[in-house]
């Protein structure tokens, strides 16, 4: 996969990861109590997966910036 493909993923499964976790609270069901106390495992999970994407993209665009930061600089010569 490509670096493009890679982020694309990465930003897809954070925003999923929000958008799903906040459609369960919007409306809970009548007569529903559920214990908010609690972290379930997948919650610690798609936290894990989150943090991963993070740590890829930085790591992807730390290694872009410092390739090009190694490149030789083409000084101006006169005509």
């Amino acid at each position: 996969m490509n670096d493009v493909s890679i982020v694309a993923t990465a930003v897809f499964h954070s925003v999923y990861a929000v958008l799903h976790g906040s459609f369960d609270r919007v409306r809970p069901m009548p007569g529903e109590s559920r214990d908010r106390g609690a972290v379930s495992l997948e919650q610690v999970l798609w936290f894990v997966a989150a943090g991963v994407s993070v740590a890829v993209i930085a790591a992807i665009l730390w290694n872009k910036i410092r390739d090009e930061a190694n490149t030789p600089v083409q000084s101006p010569s006169a005509p």
